[in-house]
């Protein structure tokens, strides 16, 4: 199932629609091993999730098929249309398509899960404020996982020819403005070995935050 909140004319969409609409590959990749983690980690009982910029929809569909009711948000009409072919054809009727400019709006939750997965753009969108948004849309209970990117590898895709630079998780975590109702359980960087597309692996860092809010 899908569902459309926006003007097909925003900036990001004209960004990102065409780079979805070109994409050789076009199948859900496998889920990051970040969020893997941490759902075992954590030991995460399913629930209502959100998936923030789901991409190409690995993330999202794994987590359905653990048995989550999972609502997964793109602004490219494309990317949504096939997360929902995806969807449809594995069976998954927990998954949920929504095309929505973050910035202008966002799923109606509450959610025991809001979670973004590398949330970067070269356009800018107001990740901050989108973030800020998004936590108020968790669950008394629920969680805000972010898995940011905090180095890139020699194959990563790149805007312009200068090296990008991240906030640290500390950083990141002073934006979301989170009050007491919130736990911070994690808030760290972590190494890992990444995959390259032609086989070849290299080094990675990520930023890695989760909390928990405990009271509204």
């Amino acid at each position: 199932m899908t569902h459309d909140a926006q003007d097909p004319t925003s900036p990001s969409a004209e960004f990102w629609e065409p780079l979805h609409r070109s994409a050789e590959t076009v199948t859900a990749p496998p889920p990051n091993v970040r969020l893997t983690e941490l759902v075992r980690d954590l030991e995460l009982a399913p629930g209502r999730a959100c998936d923030l910029g789901s991409g190409r929809g690995g993330d999202a569909r794994w987590l359905a098929s653990l048995g989550w009711h999972v609502t997964a948000t793109e602004v490219s009409a494309t990317a949504v249309a096939r997360i929902a072919d995806m969807a449809a054809a594995q069976g998954l009727d927990r998954l949920r398509a929504e095309r929505h400019d973050l910035s202008r709006s966002l799923p109606a939750g509450p959610f025991d899960l809001v979670y973004a997965c590398y949330f970067h753009s070269p356009v800018a969108f107001g990740r901050e404020d989108v973030l800020r948004r998004a936590a108020r849309q968790v669950a008394v209970g629920g969680r805000l996982i972010l898995v940011d990117h905090a180095s890139t590898a020699p194959w990563s895709w790149r805007f312009g020819d200068e090296e990008p630079t991240f906030p640290t998780p500390e950083e990141t975590l002073v934006t979301l403005m989170l009050g007491d109702g919130w736990t911070t359980e994690r808030c760290e960087s972590a190494e890992r070995v990444a995959n390259g597309p032609d086989g070849t692996t290299a080094g990675v860092t990520d930023n890695v935050i989760v909390v928990r809010r405990h009271s509204a």
